[in-house]
């Protein structure tokens, strides 16, 4: 039975869509909870191909499906709209409003990152290639290459109305459409004519929305919850087609009427405030400059800047604001290879190397911003700090440019004092790498910052499917015949059919053994490849080198927690090492908000090895100690 004929049959025999209150998923089930309990065929249900059982806990009406519960999970959301049950929305309510923003800020941009170091790669690239005299700015090899190393960043408007949209749980391609028509030709050629037009008697300030992302988030934002209100007032026969329609016929003017314009009158607001700080304190100006820049860059706030920045060439041949804007870039650059040298993520250093790369060798620091910072909170003190110092210190010297060029390391020679803004970019540098290794760059309470293209469902679903469709890395031939496995954490060994949960006492995930742990630290019990990260972080899966999928699955119940008192230190995808430190957890709180710790390490593909020996049955355990043999 395929994905979408199990995701029928499952909502047939739960009582229909009609019956379901709400739905969720964890690293295996599927957590329904439904109106009327009695109408659910369990029989039936327990009965059919891709189902391993059904239990009944907590009010919830839980299918287990195993490690496919994602994909029958995203089947059902793409035709069904369950949203969040009333405890969802209030342990929703209680998140703190910040960590919302960031989570928000995160899932947006981790998607798009490939599209961005990718292209900030190849703007690099083609800056070596014009610098040596390879390509010229007249070539048709360089107007492709330029074209397409400039697409992401110029229709990244689009792109991130596609991912907040996701991850708001609205219709992407709407709001890639109110996005798009802010950039459509028709309308941004009004701009160079300064023509003036009226929206039904109201007059609309012309802005260019070309990789501003400050207005999108805004309309994103109003579109998703204007969405979510005419889907309860419309007709389920109009609905189609009336949603969207009035969508864009409401929120594209909106925008271009307020969101727009609200940005450009906060830009110019903060360039008159540093314009009058430059007049008072080269030292002051410079280090507010240096250390706002880079959000100012983000909420597309720095185009502000350039009326004053235009005006200072074109009276002086030179401007000071540039030279100290570029103390942010240094700073930015010293974040990554901070990140870079801290980080045993293979992954997260595919993010810190090129971008620390790019930003050398092209001044194109987005990757490094919307991959590390905006991810890694602790990273965002790092860099006002150090680009504080670094423009503090051009402002001192009266650091000028001299051209409107990036700054990389082929456009030193536009700055002056050389040498003095070379030493400040070096102190900058320095100084943000040498934070970030002293204080690290992992926030408090991580989570997995990826998303999936759901645009529906309930809060709790948010988190929980929050992961990549795509492994990379993964073992597509075992490498080994047999396997030992180490116990991941220190505690005392509890046998697989006294754990509280039928689900795993009955071995219907698989053979294994549990651990209750007496410290809240996880460790590999193999080498492999963490195939799978659960944003709540309760629960990962490692792929062995036998090709085992072992899953590790921290208390009963507790992603309900949603990722409190938990702390990741892996991240999907990574490569680790029998011993590495995954996940810390807060046992005590754990139990305090009522949850047991027992861990079950089960492996999920039981039928595909011949023998899964339990080295170790009772008693105390030592992380280290083996406590499964595997074989093939």
């Amino acid at each position: 039975m395929n994905n979408k004929d199990l995701a029928s049959m499952i909502i047939l025999k739960v009582g229909g869509k009609e019956n379901v209150d709400s739905l969720t998923h964890c690293a295996t089930r599927l957590r329904f909870r439904l109106k009327d309990t009695k109408i659910a065929q369990k029989d039936e249900l327990k009965k059919m191909n891709g189902v391993m059982t059904v239990v009944e806990s907590g009010g919830e009406f839980q299918v287990v499906i195993g490690s496919n519960v994602d994909n029958v999970y995203n089947v059902i959301m793409s035709s069904n709209t369950f949203g969040p049950s009333n405890e969802e929305l209030s342990s929703a309510e209680k998140s703190k409003p910040l960590d919302k923003l960031f989570n928000i800020i995160s899932g947006t941009f981790t998607p798009l990152l490939p599209a961005i170091v990718g292209s900030g790669m190849l703007k690099a690239l083609l800056i070596i290639l014009s610098s040596l005299g390879w390509v010229t700015a007249e070539d048709g090899a360089y107007a492709i290459w330029s074209a397409a190393s400039n697409a992401v960043f110029y229709f990244l408007p689009i792109l991130v109305a596609v991912t907040l949209a996701m991850k708001l749980k609205a219709n992407p391609y709407v709001a890639a459409i109110i996005a798009a028509a802010l950039m459509e030709p028709n309308f941004t050629s009004l701009m160079p004519k300064n023509e003036s037009i009226d929206f039904l008697g109201i007059p609309v300030i012309l802005v260019d929305y070309a990789s501003q992302i400050f207005p999108v988030f805004i309309s994103i934002f109003v579109f998703s919850v204007f969405e979510r209100w005419l889907k309860k007032i419309t007709p389920q026969t109009v609905r189609l087609f009336l949603v969207p329609m009035l969508s864009i016929t409401i929120i594209v003017p909106v925008t271009a009427l307020v969101f727009g314009p609200f940005g450009v009158y906060v830009g110019n607001g903060i360039a008159s405030v540093i314009s009058m700080l430059m007049d008072t304190s080269g030292i002051l100006s410079g280090a507010v400059i240096g250390a706002g820049f880079t959000f100012m860059v983000v909420l597309g706030l720095h185009w502000g800047l350039f009326p004053i920045v235009m005006a200072n060439f074109a009276a002086s041949g030179y401007d000071s604001i540039l030279a100290m804007t570029a103390a942010a870039n240094m700073a930015q650059i010293g974040v990554a290879l901070g990140v870079y040298f801290k980080t045993k993520n293979r992954d997260l250093k595919q993010v810190a190397g090129p971008g620390t790369l790019s930003g050398i060798l092209a001044g194109v620091t987005e990757p490094i911003v919307y991959g590390i910072i905006l991810r890694y909170k602790r990273t965002i003190p790092i860099v006002i700090i150090a680009g504080a110092v670094g423009g503090a210190i051009n402002g001192f010297f009266g650091a000028r440019m001299y051209g409107f060029v990036l700054t990389n390391i082929f456009s030193v020679s536009a700055f002056s004092p050389l040498v003095p803004v070379l030493i400040s970019f070096v102190i900058t540098i320095v100084l943000a790498t040498v934070l970030v290794m002293l204080f690290g760059y992992e926030n408090k309470k991580a989570t997995i910052a990826t998303d999936t293209v759901n645009n529906v469902g309930s809060t709790e679903s948010e988190h929980l499917s929050q992961h990549t469709e795509i492994v990379t890395g993964t073992l597509s031939e075992p490498a080994l015949s047999e396997e030992l496995v180490v116990s991941p954490l220190a505690g005392k060994i509890v046998p697989l059919t006294d754990v509280p949960d039928e689900v795993f006492s009955t071995e219907a995930m698989g053979e294994g053994i549990a651990i209750k742990p007496g410290e809240g630290k996880l460790y590999s019990p193999v080498d492999g490849i963490v195939s799978r990260v659960f944003p709540t972080l309760h629960a990962l899966v490692i792929t062995t080198n036998t090709g085992a999928e072992l899953l590790i699955h921290i208390g009963l119940n507790t992603v309900k927690l949603k990722g409190q008192h938990f702390t990741s230190r892996i991240q999907e995808n990574a490569r680790v090492s029998q011993g590495e430190l995954l996940l810390e957890f807060d046992i005590e709180a754990i139990k305090a908000s009522g949850y047991t710790v027992v861990t079950p390490i089960v492996v999920t593909n039981t039928s595909e090895f011949d023998t899964i020996e339990v080295l170790k049955d009772t008693g105390s355990v030592e992380q280290g100690n083996p406590i499964l043999f595997i074989q093939h």
